[in-house]
């Protein structure tokens, strides 16, 4: 038996079972267990994501163009399955069983990967076999799936192990909130070390090698996840009946209407203020978008902007860094200041606002919009300054040369939308967590990481309409040659929208009634 979210028992089969107040289950004891597999979970999924481009113009001999399109198809899926896997656990799986099936199905998928890196290539053009190709793409499309189900549920089932209805433990919503944090902190560790470390391996040891590491590391994640089972508070997903009826029940839930089957009827029974959960929580979503986009360009438009500079560590050491390196320093600034935020800046905070987390949630969301605004004038400001040096230099038509003006530049950039990270990304995670019925949190997280999803399509079609505009009145301002593009001008108007947005969501956010007292 297990109990529901309004405390009713349920039947259902063994799973680790929710307990009473008191009862010893739940808490940071189970929640620290999350914590670590989140970090060996990143290592393997990052591992492949972050160098895939390399793996398909490399050994499977594909052009840059059907590459980046096969890359760009495999994202969205990424982005788009988790809406499906989150419905499917919140209805029918639970989240334990659903984080269980994703690390089945990492295992299952990283070992085809690896299996499928064995197979013989032709070496002059590289070029795949149809039994590699198919072997591949069944395995990059179960890691899809495997996302699909992790994504909104790994993270929601640790918060899930603090409960704010403990009667014994008034501190939950607070232990939350600093669980998000540290969360992030540890995948932070698990991206720093795929993407540098896990890149360089498949780079110089070989891609099965590095397929392998990462298939090692998701044996240890189930490992660490199976340890805690003892420990986890969880709960029976509110079904009632069939899949179809859980589905219509979601629906109810969501567009408010009126309950007829006892599945509706439980969820909803679940607390929710105002309207419908669309009509709440569309105006954060929209209006979370432009951040989103704006986060996007670290990997793009930055890592081009990084290429175009002296990159060298000095004529002594003969270094070169990569322009892709940069992007570690947003992990490195989620490393410093997850800590700092969680142990100084919300206890000096709580003093001073008698709020448990310090600032309520969409206060550091509107913080994170205001700092991606900053982030953006100062890219600008340094692109202004790179354009200048090169057209002092007589470099304007010599996009090969390096640009004589440092790299480190570029620090406060990369350092600036890290904070933008620390706050934004943490805080819409726990605000969509938090605002959703219990019943629908790992939707609720779904629909946060849509928000990336779609803020970083609206970035690539407002790049696709501006390129198309200005390429038709000479030079595009994403001119193949930077030194004759003007990126200063994109950042300059990122940073206008990331204004008005702010003007917009604080509009949105006075008038916002959060569903959870201890918001208010």
């Amino acid at each position: 038996m297990m109990e529901s979210g309004g405390g009713e028992l349920l039947p259902g089969p063994a799973l680790p079972i929710t307990s009473k107040p008191g009862g010893g289950r739940g808490g940071w004891r189970a929640a620290l267990f999350i914590v670590a597999m989140g970090f060996f979970e990143r290592i393997g999924f990052v591992g492949v994501s972050a160098n895939l481009i390399m793996y398909l113009t490399g050994p499977l001999g594909m052009s840059t163009a059907a590459a980046a399109a096969g890359v760009n198809a495999w994202s969205g899926t990424v982005q788009v399955v988790p809406l499906v896997g989150a419905l499917v656990a919140d209805s029918r799986l639970g989240r334990y069983r659903a984080v269980l099936a994703a690390c089945v199905l990492y295992l299952l998928s990283l070992g085809m990967l690896t299996a499928s890196s064995m197979m013989p290539t032709a070496s002059s053009p590289p070029s795949a076999s149809p039994a590699r190709l198919t072997l591949f793409y069944v395995a990059l499309y179960l890691l899809a799936l495997a996302q699909g189900f992790y994504g909104p549920c790994g993270e929601t089932f640790g918060a899930d192990q603090f409960t704010p209805s403990d009667s014994d433990n008034p501190s939950a919503p607070a232990f939350r909130s600093s669980y998000f944090n540290w969360f992030h902190f540890s995948i932070s560790w698990g991206y720093a070390i795929a993407s540098a470390g896990l890149s360089y391996v498949e780079d110089n040891a070989g891609w099965t090698v590095g397929f392998g590491v990462c298939w090692t590391a998701m044996v240890l994640c189930l490992a660490v996840f199976l340890l805690g089972t003892r420990t986890y508070r969880a709960k029976q997903p509110a079904d009632g009946g069939t899949f179809a009826e859980t589905v219509r029940a979601w629906a109810t839930k969501v567009f408010r209407r009126k309950d007829n089957t006892p599945t509706e009827r439980l969820l909803a029974s679940q607390p929710e203020s105002g309207g419908g959960l669309v009509a709440k929580l569309l105006p954060i979503w929209l209006t979370s978008l432009v951040f989103a986009a704006i986060f996007s360009q670290v990997s793009t438009l930055f890592t081009k902007q990084a290429s175009t500079l002296d990159r060298n560590l000095g004529t002594a050491t003969g270094l070169v860094v990569p322009p892709a390196a940069l992007q570690c320093l947003t992990n490195i600034t989620f490393i410093v200041m997850l800590p700092l935020y969680d142990r100084i800046i919300v206890p000096f905070a709580r003093r001073l606002t008698g709020h448990a987390s310090g600032i309520t949630m969409l206060q550091r969301i509107g913080a994170s919009m205001a700092t991606s605004c900053v982030a953006m004038v100062v890219a600008a400001l340094v692109e202004v300054r790179r354009l200048r040096v090169a057209r002092d230099a007589g470099l304007v038509d010599r996009p090969k040369v390096a640009v004589p003006m440092s790299l480190w530049w570029m620090i406060p950039q990369y350092v600036l939308m890290g904070l933008a990270g620390v706050l934004g990304q943490v805080g819409l995670e726990e605000f969509f967590y938090d605002q959703v019925p219990g019943t629908l949190r790992s939707v609720g997280l779904a629909l946060c990481l849509s928000i990336f999803g779609v803020g970083s399509y609206a970035s690539s079609m407002l790049v696709s309409v501006i390129d198309w505009a200005t390429r038709s009145k000479g030079d595009s301002w994403f001119s193949d040659n930077l030194n004759r593009a003007h990126l200063d001008y994109f950042y300059g108007l990122l940073a206008g929208l990331a204004a008005l947005e702010v003007a917009a969501f604080l509009h949105f956010a006075n008038r916002y009634v959060y569903t959870n007292k201890a918001e208010l």
